[in-house]
């Protein structure tokens, strides 16, 4: 059973005159923001007003970076090679550190989103090019991978912290990846079943997969998606629930 969890969302989603979910309210209840970069949405403006916001409220501050893909969100597969994905990952986690320094904030933890996340977790040389990034950029920055994946693996092998990370709004396969957002039931929209995935997840190991089997997995951050429209709810809901169960909600510590 875990006595401490860290609870992160994605936000700083906005870019231009397009709005994405309610990220001040969301950050009464989060431990860490995971910020876009602006490859799948963000601008300037929105980073550095998120990054302010985060500090406000003494929540961690992590750099979300994408493919290069905002009409699709960065959830459309695309086929690069390891050095473009280092590449990618250099530049919008540089972009968002220089954002946080002007605030007066420190980098704290990098998750890749979307498709570059999936597909990282399943292809290790494509984890390895990011992991070898973020290291080449900060070698104390934490790396979020989903739990039991390539990215962790990789990520400790080369001597990063790895947060295994787990979700509260997503529907899992029997070998521990996502349900595909193009297959039905893949987003969990009922609070109640969110919670009770989420408690068998941080006291019991594991979560019951799509299929109705048992798949083991590892929660030391649990992530809830800020573009849903009831994230505020969840958050709050996750919060309670967590601390009901006796569940610290805290930041992954850095080395």
């Amino acid at each position: 059973m875990s006595s401490a969890i860290d609870l992160n969302c994605d936000m700083g989603e906005s870019y231009g005159a397009w709005h994405m979910g309610n990220d001040e309210a969301v950050l009464e209840f989060v431990s860490s923001a995971n910020v876009a970069c602006g490859f799948h949405g963000g601008d300037p403006s929105t980073m550095r007003k998120t990054v302010a916001a985060a500090r406000s409220r003494n929540v961690a501050v992590g750099a979300h970076p994408s493919l290069p893909d905002l009409v699709g969100f960065g959830r459309r597969a695309m086929q690069i090679t390891p050095q473009e994905a280092y590449d990618m990952v250099v530049y919008q986690v540089g972009a968002l550190s220089a954002v946080a320094a002007s605030q007066g904030v420190r980098l704290h933890h990098v998750k890749p989103h979307g498709a570059l996340y999936n597909m990282a977790a399943k292809d290790a040389a494509l984890a390895q090019a990011i992991c070898r990034a973020v290291r080449d950029v900060d070698a104390s920055l934490v790396l979020y991978g989903l739990a039991g994946s390539h990215l962790v693996s990789e990520a400790e092998q080369l001597g990063l912290t790895a947060a295994h990370e787990v979700f509260a709004d997503r529907s899992y396969q029997d070998d521990g990846s996502l349900t595909p957002r193009s297959q039905p039931g893949a987003m969990i929209e009922d609070v109640d079943t969110s919670l009770a995935q989420v408690l068998r997840m941080a006291q019991e190991g594991v979560v019951r997969a799509a299929s109705g089997r048992d798949v083991p997995v590892r929660a030391d951050t649990l992530c809830i998606h800020g573009d849903q429209p009831n994230a505020r709810i969840f958050a709050q809901a996750l919060r309670d629930a967590l601390a009901k169960a006796g569940i610290t909600v805290r930041t992954v510590p850095q080395a």
